[in-house]
């Protein structure tokens, strides 16, 4: 641990009190700084929140932490001597990065690089977020395990496949693919568009064979939280809600726990839709390594009941 006795009685008093409740998973690296980057991402509110109580949370945003920029990213590095970097940073607009693969690449991929290099340095763990989109099946070969060959045709996977590579160079880290992210803020995925949609007694149109294993964010964050300084060992991990099934699976449970009528959602074949970005048609992820190391997730039916649960109440 790099914080002097006396440096900070408050923090010092949040520190002892995580390391009294997780002393047994995490003996050999205790974090008590994390730098958030891409803090305005949707799913950096969830992680953030998550983390707050337990370390000293430094989130920036693009405004404040461009981390396309090697000298900005060593600058916040020096300043703030992060036990941890959790990367919430990303190129995220799919079709859009057909059509600026550029800008694409040095988010997702080349400042990913600047990222490891630093937290090596630093002897640093770095949690680095992926996606399914680096995988493409021709045939429904059931729930993907960490193993399974990679075939992004997509700018957006393809940067997020090179994101991927960079990472795994820090010598602590954890990859995590997630996937059809949902909940948190902004609220901007196809399941908080439907869910919008379905309250305003309006018709959702879902692929009934486009397969997917949805991520709640607050699951994410929470599975993020137990990562963060554990004993599991470095690697890439599949983080997604356990489970899968079609998004009109996904539309039909989410009509149900929103009380709408069932028959506002209908199901439509994945080919009828022209994206300028090729999608994944067959993306189940398995999360039995995460499982394996005590890191469960919950299944997506249940997460999207807490979902609506949190929608109502707001």
């Amino acid at each position: 641990m790099r914080m002097t006795p006396g440096e900070d009685d408050t923090v010092s008093e949040r520190r002892a009190g995580h390391v009294a409740r997780v002393a047994v998973r995490m003996p050999f690296f205790p974090t008590s700084r994390v730098l958030l980057t891409g803090a305005d991402a949707q799913l950096a509110s969830a992680v953030r929140a998550r983390l707050a109580p337990l370390y000293v949370v430094t989130a920036l945003g693009r405004r404040e932490l461009d981390i396309t920029s090697a000298a900005a990213v060593a600058g916040a590095f020096r300043e703030l001597r992060p036990d941890a970097v959790v990367n919430c940073a990303s190129f995220n607009d799919v079709d859009g990065a057909e059509l600026r693969a550029a800008e694409a690449l040095a988010v997702n991929g080349l400042a990913v690089a600047t990222l490891a290099r630093e937290a090596a340095a630093a002897d640093a763990l770095l949690v680095h977020y992926s996606t399914d989109f680096v995988f493409d099946p021709t045939t429904d070969p059931g729930p993907l395990a960490e193993s399974a060959p990679v075939r992004p045709r997509s700018v957006y996977g393809q940067s997020k496949l090179l994101g991927e590579l960079y990472a795994r160079r820090a010598p602590r880290h954890y990859v995590l693919r997630v996937e059809s992210l949902f909940g948190g803020t902004p609220a901007k995925s196809s399941i908080d568009s439907m869910a919008a949609t379905l309250r305003g007694g309006g018709i959702v149109r879902a692929f009934a064979d486009r397969t997917v294993s949805p991520s709640y964010v607050h699951d994410v964050a929470d599975a993020t939280a137990r990562l963060l300084g554990s004993a599991v060992p470095s690697g890439l991990y599949h983080c997604v809600n356990s489970g899968h099934g079609t998004w009109l699976d996904v539309a039909t449970v989410l009509a149900r726990e929103l009380g709408a009528n069932p028959a506002l959602v209908t199901g439509v074949p994945f080919a009828s839709l022209s994206l300028r970005a090729p999608r994944p048609q067959f993306a189940a992820l398995s999360n039995a390594a995460l499982a394996a190391h005590g890191v469960t997730l919950p299944a997506w039916p249940d997460a999207l009941a807490r979902y609506v649960r949190a929608l109502d109440a707001a």
